[in-house]
């Protein structure tokens, strides 16, 4: 299928916002338990330390949700009329689009509730920030599913009904959302015992999370090299009567599903392409050590840029590999 940049954007983009929600969720959740093992509850400095983390998780909760709403934005852009949009929501019981744009909307109830109420003095050790952490890091994580599932829920798309899209869209999200995380952290001119220990888990976690996405992407592509390519009786329906071939061709001239459904991507193009996107996502985490000798804490914005990179070309694959049934149609 033709890749859209619009979307492409929107996948990256809301991948990474929410990725980074989730990632700031698990965080809430883990405070209480790591100030007290890392300072003694009578110490002086403990409403210290809170505030501190909690400036920290503002500026990570605006982030995140600016990246979200980015990504939001040019979905709308894709839609022949955008003013329109807001009918999607109503069909949540039957359509996983609708599911995503109601699931999106919820998770900026917690992520603008908590930032509200950091900014009014929220303790983050209080059962409050717990339950908002709760719910942001589960609605987060719900939103990438329901992106996940309108593509792989499309059985005229073959590519895209596997078993390997929703994990590698949540396994990316969350490997996005942890650079985005570091990156950030490390910006803020705030440092405590706390705000330190917090680095060390998404930074090893983007590592970790890495090998495994290209790891389940490698196999989505081996599934994909084995499926069966459609025919022309995939697209009449007609598949069960028999062998079906075309008398004619139905057009002269390209028209809209052939413009659309009807790109076709080089072999030479695409294996050379799932090289770069591989190896951008494995070693952006691993070229932040010695990046940081050379350009100090900036090293991480360009860790999260080549990471974005190789997000954005695995995802224009995603879309360029794709082959709608309908095209068997029309003898290709």
């Amino acid at each position: 299928m033709r890749p859209t940049f619009s979307i492409i954007l929107f996948t990256v983009l809301s991948g990474a916002g929410y990725g980074l929600l989730f990632v700031v969720g698990l965080s809430l959740l883990s405070v209480p338990s790591l100030m007290s093992s890392l300072i003694p509850p009578w110490s002086n400095a403990i409403d210290t330390f809170a505030i501190d983390i909690r400036v920290t998780l503002e500026v990570a909760l605006a982030a995140g949700a600016l990246l979200a709403i980015a990504g939001l934005f040019c979905s709308v852009g894709h839609l022949g009329k955008p003013l329109r949009a807001w009918r999607a929501f109503s069909q949540w019981r039957s359509s996983w689009l609708s599911r995503e744009g109601v699931a999106s909307v919820l998770t900026f109830v917690p992520t603008f509730g908590l930032l509200i109420a950091m900014l009014c003095g929220l303790d983050i050790r209080s059962n409050g920030a717990l339950l908002g952490g709760a719910a942001l890091a589960c609605l987060s994580a719900i939103t990438v599913y329901c992106t996940a599932r309108i593509y792989s829920s499309l059985k005229p798309v073959r590519a895209w009904n596997s078993r390997y899209v929703v994990p590698v869209y949540l396994l990316l999200a969350c490997y996005t959302g942890a650079l985005w995380a570091v990156a950030l952290y490390v910006s803020t001119p705030v440092f405590s015992p706390v705000f330190v220990s917090f680095l060390p888990v998404f930074f090893w976690n983007a590592i970790l999370i890495a090998p495994l996405a290209v790891g389940l992407k490698l196999l989505y592509w081996r599934s994909l090299a084995k499926a069966a390519q459609p025919y022309v009786g995939d697209a009449t329906g007609l598949a069960r009567l028999g062998s079906v071939r075309s008398f004619e061709q139905p057009h002269t001239e390209e028209n809209y599903l052939t413009h659309e459904m009807g790109f076709v991507l080089a072999r030479k193009h695409s294996r050379r392409l799932r090289v770069i996107a591989s190896a951008l996502i494995l070693l952006a985490p691993l070229s932040a050590i010695p990046l940081t000798f050379v350009f100090g804490d900036a090293a991480w914005w360009l860790v999260v840029l080549l990471g974005l990179l190789g997000v954005f070309v695995e995802r224009w694959l995603f879309f360029a590999e794709a082959r709608h049934a309908v095209i068997a149609f029309y003898g290709r």
